[in-house]
Order: C-alpha cells, then sequence, then structure tokens
C-alpha cells in the first residue's frame, strides 16, 4: 500500500480577526514546529485573516488554505473570491463544498464541480468535502449519498486533474454536534469512498489519494481515528480554534 502522508487540517470558519488569527499561527508554529516530516499541518483562516496568517507561518511547515472560492477569474461576483487572489495571499490549499455552505449558502453538487475546477486549473490544491445527513443516515443511504455527491464534485474530471485533490469525509450530523462517527464507522465509509475512486479513475490513484474525516475530532478521540488504515488525516473545526489543543491532534502519534 502506498505510504499517504497525513493531513491534519484545521477549518477556523467564521472565527478569528486578522490580528487574533496571526498571534493563533504564531503560536501554532512553535507549538508543532517538532513535528517533522511525519504529518502535513493546514489552516485555513478567514479571507481578511490570510495575508496577516502568511506573514507568521513563514519559515514554517504549515500551510496555508482558503474556506471557499469562486469559479470565475475575475468578475461582477460582490462578495467572491477567485482562485488567484488566494494564491496571492499565499494559499495553497482551498476547502470545497463543506456542508455549512451546502446546507446555508446554496452549494450543490454541480457548483462544487464548478469551483474544484477552477482550484485544479489554478494549481491549487481543493479539499472538497462530501457527507450525509443523519435522517440520510439512519434511512440507509450513505453510500448512495457519498457516491452521488463524489461522482457530480468531480464529474468530467480525468485522472490528470486529481493528483492534487483531498476527499474528507464530514458526516453531517456529527460537524459541531459533539457527535463523532466511530473509528470503525469512519473506516468503512473511507474504504467505500477508496474503492469508488478506484472504479471511476483506476486503484493506483485511488491508493494514493488521501482521505480526511471530519466531524468533532479532538484529542482524546484523534489516535483511534487515524489508526485506521484508510483515514488519512483530518479536517478539524471547533478543536482548530485553539493552538494548544490542535497542536495535540497535529501530535496525535505522540
Amino acid at each position: 500500500m502506498p505510504s499517504r502522508k497525513p493531513l491534519i487540517a484545521g477549518n477556523w470558519k467564521m472565527h478569528k480577526t486578522g490580528t487574533e488569527a496571526a498571534l493563533a499561527a504564531r503560536q501554532l508554529t512553535a507549538l508543532t514546529a517538532d513535528a517533522g516530516d511525519d504529518v502535513e499541518v493546514m489552516i485555513a483562516p478567514t479571507f481578511t485573516a490570510l495575508s496577516q496568517v502568511k506573514a507568521e507561518l513563514a519559515g514554517s511547515t504549515i500551510e496555508l488554505g482558503a474556506q471557499n472560492l469562486h469559479w470565475e477569474e475575475k468578475g461582477a461576483f460582490t462578495g467572491e473570491i477567485a482562485a488567484d487572489m488566494l494564491i496571492d495571499a499565499g494559499c495553497t490549499y482551498v476547502i470545497i463544498g463543506h456542508s455549512e455552505r451546502r446546507q446555508f449558502f446554496g452549494e450543490t453538487d454541480q457548483t462544487v464541480n464548478k469551483r474544484t475546477r477552477a482550484a485544479v486549473n489554478a494549481g491549487l490544491r481543493p479539499v472538497l468535502c462530501i457527507g450525509e445527513s443523519e435522517v440520510e443516515r439512519d434511512a440507509g443511504q450513505t453510500f448512495s449519498v457519498l457516491d452521488k455527491q463524489l461522482q457530480n464534485g468531480l464529474e468530467s474530471f480525468v485522472l490528470q486533474d486529481l493528483q492534487r485533490l483531498v476527499i474528507a469525509y464530514e458526516p453531517v450530523w456529527a460537524i459541531g454536534t459533539g457527535k463523532t462517527a466511530t473509528s470503525e464507522q469512519a473506516q468503512q465509509v473511507h474504504a467505500h469512498l477508496r474503492k469508488q475512486l478506484a472504479s471511476l479513475w483506476d486503484d493506483e490513484f485511488a491508493q494514493q489519494l488521501r482521505i480526511l474525516y471530519g466531524g468533532s475530532v479532538k484529542p482524546s478521540n484523534v489516535a483511534e481515528l487515524m489508526a485506521m488504515p484508510d483515514v488519512d488525516g483530518a479536517l478539524v473545526g471547533g478543536a482548530s480554534l485553539d493552538p494548544e489543543t490542535f497542536s495535540q491532534l497535529v501530535h496525535y502519534k505522540k
């Protein structure tokens, strides 16, 4: 099995001013300086904090990500942000299709597809989020919902487009609720997604692609989740806001 370098990513959502984000980034770089080459770390602050956070990350191995992007390069799209603006601010990653975008801001599989295309074309690393609701899980629809989101979100992509892709499985019922999928539930879903990716493209690609788990990840459960063979990291919300707590996730092996 190919070695997949774990990615621990922090989604700061609508928290922290630029000054607060810069301070947190400074603390995080100090706390994770000894993480070594075993794990990759990424944080995604708000758009207004990107440049300040990038300055604090200088000289560290922590990557900078954004929480969204528009699919057009420029234009009359008030309130949106383009890929080259993110790159200019120092971003290498961008989160796409988070359940909160789908739930509150009209995100669809089709807009996710267009945003992912824009990220790929610009050379950004897209973190494509998919996940089922509690109602869908209770109805036994988990796999069918995820398959649809995956296939529609990546429709018309060829293998060459997807070398930088990261998938994040985020069960909607576990985001911000304190509920967490058991390690066995997460492994079952991640293994299914890897099998789907192999059937859509090829097995070598599927074995190399990183699939993150997101949904109430915290220091008390991260090691158990990361021990699963198909869990390649975590997309962390609330627990990423405190540098000390987030550094514990980065150091999950210790």
